[in-house]
C-alpha cells in the first residue's frame, strides 16, 4: 500500500475547516447536505472539528428519495443522535404527492433527478442561504468546474460560465434576495484522500462500503441492488455476490462493485490501484454524457 502523506492530509483538512468556518461566518442560515455517503460523513467530521467543543451551527439536510438503502438511514439517525446534531429530512414522495414532480415509470425509472426540485423547495421554505456539500473536483467533469463558493441564482440554477474568482482563498458570498450558495470544502480532495483520512481519523462509515453478500443483477455493465422497487428486464437474473458500494446514493442508480475489501486498509489499497473512476459505476451518469452537468444546472447537489 502507498505510504500515507500525513502532512498532505493535515493541509487539506485545515483548508476544508477554513472553508467551513468562512461559510458559517458569511451566511446566516447554513445547511450541510447529507447523503449518508463517505464525503458527507467526512464533512460532518470536519464540521465537528471546526467548532469543537460547541455544536456545529448548522442543520444537516437530507433529501430522502424513498429509495434509499436501509443501512444509510440507520447510519444517518445514529450519527445525528450520537453527536446531538440538528437534522431536517425532505421527502421526494411529498414533492410527487403535491404535483411538483412526476414520478418516473418503466424499467429504468429513478427518483435521483427529482431530488433537485425537493432540494430547491426546502431551501426556499426554510430560507437556507448556503448549502455545504461534499462535492469534489476529481469526481466528475461538471464538478471540476465548481468553485469553493458556488453561486446559485434566484431559481436555484448554476451557471458554470459565471463563476467568481477565488484568488488567495478570498471567498465572495455576496448575494441578492432569493439567491443562495453551495459551498464545497473538500473540493481539492481526491477519492484516495477521503479514504486515507477516514482511516487515520478512524471515522465510522456504513457497512455498505465494506464487502458483504447482496442480491444483485447486472444492467448495462453495472451491478445494481435487487430491491423490491427495482424492476427487472426479462433477461436479467438475480444472483448473490460479494459486493460493496464505492459511492452511496439512490438505490436505483448506485452501482455496486465486486470486491473482497472488508476493512479500511483494503479499500485504500483497492482505490490506489483502480483504473475505473469513482462514478464509473453510477447508473444515472450513463443517461447522457452531460447527465451530471444538466442536473447541476437544475439545482442538483
Amino acid at each position: 500500500m502507498n505510504e500515507i502523506n500525513i502532512k498532505h492530509l493535515k493541509d487539506i483538512e485545515n483548508e476544508a475547516i477554513f472553508v467551513i468556518r468562512e461559510a458559517i461566518a458569511q451566511f446566516e442560515k447554513p445547511a450541510l447536505l447529507f447523503s449518508g455517503g463517505k464525503d458527507s460523513i467526512v464533512l460532518v467530521h470536519l464540521a465537528l472539528k471546526a467548532f469543537w467543543p460547541a455544536k456545529p451551527p448548522l442543520t444537516l439536510l437530507h433529501i430522502d428519495t424513498g429509495h434509499n438503502f436501509v443501512e444509510t438511514i440507520e447510519f444517518r439517525d445514529n450519527l445525528v443522535k450520537e453527536n446531538s446534531l440538528d437534522l431536517h429530512v425532505a421527502y421526494v414522495q411529498e414533492s410527487i404527492d403535491e404535483g411538483r414532480v412526476v414520478d418516473e415509470t418503466g424499467i429504468n425509472a429513478s427518483r435521483n433527478k427529482l431530488q433537485s426540485v425537493t432540494l430547491l423547495d426546502i431551501i426556499d421554505k426554510l430560507k437556507f442561504d448556503v448549502a455545504i456539500g461534499g462535492g469534489r473536483r476529481d469526481e466528475e467533469k461538471a464538478r471540476a468546474k465548481e468553485r469553493f463558493f458556488s453561486h446559485r441564482d434566484e431559481f436555484g440554477q448554476w451557471n458554470p460560465k459565471n463563476q467568481r474568482p477565488e484568488l488567495w482563498n478570498i471567498f465572495n458570498g455576496r448575494k441578492n434576495i432569493g439567491e443562495h450558495f453551495r459551498v464545497f470544502p473538500i473540493s481539492n480532495w481526491t477519492e484516495l484522500d477521503v479514504w486515507q483520512y477516514i482511516m487515520i481519523e478512524k471515522i465510522n462509515i456504513p457497512n455498505l462500503y465494506f464487502t458483504h453478500k447482496r442480491n444483485v443483477f447486472l444492467r448495462d455493465g453495472v451491478w445494481l441492488a435487487a430491491e423490491d422497487f427495482m424492476k427487472l428486464k426479462q433477461n436479467e437474473k438475480i444472483i448473490e455476490l460479494d459486493v460493496r458500494c464505492r459511492t452511496i446514493g439512490d438505490v436505483t442508480c448506485t452501482g455496486l462493485v465486486l470486491s473482497k475489501a472488508d476493512k479500511i486498509e483494503d479499500i485504500v489499497a483497492e482505490i490506489a490501484v483502480t483504473r475505473i473512476t469513482e462514478r464509473g459505476g453510477r447508473y444515472d451518469d450513463k443517461r447522457s454524457e452531460t447527465a451530471m452537468e444538466d442536473r447541476k444546472k437544475e439545482g442538483y447537489f
